[in-house]
């Protein structure tokens, strides 16, 4: 069962999600090594696929780098979910085909360790652990298109 890893702040940057010194690879299996790295340098060493992670506001701030979303998708992450994001993140989340879930209250609703359940076409989170159940906004089908195909590049190949 994924389990919610939870920072209780608001501005991860990207430098946190994946340091700078690891920029000079696109490969996802090796930026994951290094993923929040610098948040949590003991992240990599109790995240396991599907898990979650669970911020305040404005999630991937910083430079511009698709390598921050890169790094979560080696790691094999469910999703982040936060009260908000950086929309240049925001927007990479979607165009490299990872799923980014705005939660207003999500430090409120779900506790670090949490074992949850993403529903994301429905817009549920199921809080196993709390027995609830957490409604969010899905994306809009374009972009759950985009998603569904593995990311913007792959969405305009099928396209074409």
């Amino acid at each position: 069962m994924p389990i919610a890893h939870v920072y209780k702040r608001d501005h991860v940057n990207t430098d946190e999600i994946i340091p700078a010194r690891y920029l000079n690879t696109d490969d996802t299996a090796e930026l994951a090594l290094h993923c929040m790295e610098d948040l949590d340098t003991k992240f990599m060493d109790k995240a396991s696929a599907g898990d979650v992670i669970v911020c305040g506001d404005d999630f991937g701030c910083g430079s511009s780098r698709e390598h921050a979303v890169w790094a979560i998708q080696g790691a094999k992450l469910g999703a982040v979910i936060a009260h908000s994001f950086a929309r240049i993140f925001y927007r990479n989340c979607i165009n490299c085909g990872f799923y980014p879930i705005e939660l207003p209250n999500a430090l409120e609703l779900i506790n670090d360790g949490d074992e949850v359940e993403v529903d994301y076409a429905n817009g549920i989170i199921n809080n196993k652990t709390q027995s609830k159940e957490i409604s969010f906004k899905p994306l809009p089908d374009f972009a759950l298109e985009i998603i569904n195909d593995g990311g913007l590049l792959n969405h305009i190949a099928k396209k074409v």
